[in-house]
């Protein structure tokens, strides 16, 4: 082959700055294979669990990157919280997207003093969520849980029929945090000819719905309890010894909400001395750590925090997720934005 007459040489090393780089992204929260790859399609990931650094360590890496990153993907009830410290650390994040519909891990007034956009999975788990309140109640009134374990044990033949159960038609639900999710648990257990009360931050003139200013006169006039409200300094809780006491012995507890919106303590207490009848509880207080107590007992269907958690609702959350992210980095408005209490 002719010479150009151009002697060749070795490549030298490009300055990482005159590189093409996919914007950089923080990623707080453990993926699954499809949505990582999606996400590296389209963004240069720093992935915390990845990573294996401290928390200190790996913000300090990022802020020190030369491209620094301007968003972050978080995921709610994990070790990493949105606050002054994070923000601080790493002062060129401008957007954070829960992968959660709570934003109690994301002080929401610190990122808008910052002028740092927050937006969450929006309406993408609502449908999921409200039928797995529902199936916690059917389950919690009907036994279900409790009845196949009594199946299970070959205690039929030995014992014979097993307790009755209680119907869910006619029962009146109180439920508190009338938003997405709990319009569409009312919309359910209306079906089934239960009498809807709620409690929420204002009174909805779109409902039909009788509206208590207060949980615990909710608590007094309805059968079953559901807590479907935000965790945020008002809603920490919410459901106290006095709502415990006002729902009755003959009330029922359903938390498909936060863990921290019922006094746990009180609410195993109440269980425990057949205060209230059962409870069917999504979240606890100090997950993944469930009190021992409820551990036995047959009248508490417990589920772990999985009310999201559907192979469709995860795809729908990838597909969300990137959304907002392109809508970020394009300078076009958020698809859920969030906005300050």
């Amino acid at each position: 082959m002719a010479s150009s007459g151009v002697e060749e040489q070795e490549p030298t090393a490009v300055p990482p700055l005159l590189l093409f780089r996919l914007p950089p992204i923080l990623l707080f929260r453990r993926v699954d294979a499809a949505f990582y790859a999606a996400l590296r399609q389209r963004y240069r990931v720093l992935d915390f669990f990845a990573s294996g650094d401290t928390l200190p360590a790996f913000l300090a890496a990022a802020a020190a990157d030369p491209d620094p990153p301007r968003a972050a993907v978080v995921v709610g009830g994990g070790a990493v919280r949105v606050d002054a410290a994070l923000l601080d650390a790493v002062p060129s994040l401008r957007f954070v997207f829960s992968t959660g519909a709570g934003v109690d891990h994301i002080d929401l007034h610190e990122c808008a003093r910052r002028g740092v956009a927050v937006a969450n999975s929006g309406r993408v788990y609502s449908t999921d969520v409200a039928d797995h309140a529902v199936a916690l109640l059917i389950d919690v009134l009907r036994r279900v849980s409790a009845a196949q374990r009594f199946v299970r044990r070959g205690l039929w033949p030995v014992q014979g029929d097993y307790p009755l159960g209680n119907k869910l038609g006619s029962k009146r639900v109180g439920i508190i945090g009338l938003g997405n999710i709990g319009s569409l648990i009312a919309k359910r257990l209306e079906a089934f000819g239960c009498v809807i009360y709620y409690n929420s931050r204002r009174q909805k003139d779109s409902v039909p719905y009788k509206y208590f200013p207060n949980v615990h006169d909710l608590a007094s006039e309805s059968d079953v309890l559901v807590v479907a409200c935000a965790l945020n300094k008002d809603t920490q809780h919410i459901v106290n010894k006095d709502v415990l006491e006002a729902l009755g012995k003959d009330g029922i507890i359903i938390n498909i909400g936060r863990g921290a919106n019922v006094d746990e303590p009180e609410l195993v207490r109440a269980l425990k001395e057949g205060r209230i009848a059962g409870a069917g509880l999504d979240v606890f207080e100090n997950e993944p750590k469930v009190p021992a107590e409820l551990l036995s007992m047959d009248n508490v269907v417990m589920t772990p925090h999985i009310a999201v958690f559907t192979s469709e609702s995860r795809a729908d959350l990838r597909d969300t997720t990137i959304s907002n992210l392109e809508a970020f980095f394009s300078g076009k408005p958020l698809l859920t934005p969030v906005l300050p209490w």
